[in-house]
């Protein structure tokens, strides 16, 4: 028999299936590691699609910011034009008829209550109280006749020389007398009187603000204005104040007058009277302010503006103007619901106030109200929420209550 070579022959049956059995193994694992291998990349895939798609839910919510509105009764200054007056003003006229010999007194001059201002001659009223009291003399000796007279018939009518009718008639000649008397003596006074208005004195003490005669001027009764004398030391203010603001104003109230001639000081005065209703063809309510002037700082017919701190009587809630959706329906505000969803709220609005609205009903203190709210916002709608900084709400605050100035046109009513 001829030789072969042992690997020259075909493996027992023993290895074959040793190798079969290896080559299944490899055949697993390496479906193992590929359907591991799928496992992990869906996880990854599906972690990577959850995260793309929060963060571009993220990208498409809304961001806004809130605030919170304030308690009402805010501060709001009003500055209004008025004219400073003295605190009593008269004009001085002639009551005689006559031209002017003397004037004492000048502009600026002090002067104190019944001091000698100007002197007025007055020849025809002098020959006038003259001939009255010569009138007065004669008709006094004719009254002291039938008086005489009267009584002498009196003791003859008791012995019965005389009638009644006689006495009579001289009892009625007595009281002719009596009465002629009275009106020559009321004559008399009267023209003494006017005899004490050639003497032009002070009603009261103040400074002489203007003079309008000189010597030699012919005066007339109640026609020719001679002196315009002002008290000085504390000066008075007639303001009007528009309607809207009527009812913020009380008695005793200060406020603060300022002048553009003297920018760094302002002085304080208090409001003395209120009127007790509205002038309905200005619409507005008169108020009269004092002011003390123990220097002559003021002037009496300067320009000055008055700065009012008035309190809105209303209970309302003060919110930023920012926060107000004003379309064709009525006003409303986005508010934040407890899920951070947008939710319109119609609100009633108070004054505006600039910077700042008053909010009558609607909205409470503690709704969160979004700041300059977008157009295309929608109801419900889901945003994220952060609420604007203090220092920004701080400073806005400041700026509202600093810059809420009413100025007002000159509302002071013409004096006649």
């Amino acid at each position: 028999m001829t030789n072969i070579d042992n690997h020259l022959l075909a493996p027992s049956a023993p290895d074959s299936a040793l190798t079969l059995k290896r080559f299944s193994w490899i055949c697993l694992l390496l479906v193992a590691i590929l359907l591991i291998g799928g496992l992990l990349r869906f996880t990854l895939n599906t972690t990577e699609a959850f995260a793309l798609e929060s963060r571009t839910k993220e990208n498409l919510q809304r961001s806004v910011n809130f605030t919170y509105a304030k308690p009402g009764n805010l501060v709001n200054n009003v500055t209004l034009p008025a004219t400073l007056r003295g605190y009593s003003e008269a004009v001085l006229y002639a009551r005689s008829n006559g031209y002017l010999s003397a004037w004492y007194k000048t502009l600026g001059d002090k002067v104190k209550k019944g001091e000698l201002l100007a002197q007025i001659e007055t020849p025809e009223q002098t020959q006038e109280l003259a001939q009255a009291q010569a009138s007065l003399d004669l008709v006094q000796a004719r009254q002291a006749l039938a008086k005489l007279t009267q009584e002498r018939w009196e003791l003859l009518r008791q012995r019965e020389s005389v009638t009644q009718q006689d006495l009579e008639e001289k009892r009625s000649l007595l009281a002719q007398a009596n009465a002629e008397l009275e009106v020559a003596k009321t004559t008399v006074k009267r023209l003494q009187q006017l005899e004490d208005y050639r003497s032009i004195t002070a009603p009261f003490s103040g400074t002489i603000i203007s003079r309008h005669v000189d010597l030699g001027t012919l005066v007339t009764s109640g026609s020719n204005a001679l002196f315009t004398l002002a008290q000085t030391e504390k000066l008075r203010i007639s303001l009007w104040i528009p309607q809207v603001y009527a009812t913020s104003i009380k008695q005793g109230q200060q406020v603060q007058i300022t002048l553009n001639e003297i920018q760094d000081k302002s002085f304080t005065g208090t409001i003395a009277h209120v009127s007790g209703a509205i002038d309905p063809a200005t619409r507005s309510r008169q108020v009269e302010i004092l002011l003390p002037n123990p220097l002559g700082e003021l002037i009496p017919g300067a320009f000055v503006d008055v700065n009012l701190d008035l309190v809105s009587s209303l209970k309302t809630l003060i919110v930023p103007a920012g926060v107000l959706i004003l379309g064709k329906n009525e006003p409303s505000i986005a508010i934040l619901n407890a899920d951070n969803k947008i939710e319109f709220q119609p609100v009633r609005l108070g004054r505006d106030l600039g910077k700042t609205v008053e909010i009558l009903s609607g909205i409470t203190n503690k709704d969160r109200l979004v700041i300059n709210p977008s157009d295309s916002l929608q109801e419900n709608e889901q945003v994220l929420a952060q609420e604007a900084p203090p220092q920004e709400d701080k400073k806005q605050e400041k700026s509202t209550n600093k810059n809420n100035k009413a100025t007002t046109p000159n509302t002071e009513k013409p004096r006649s």
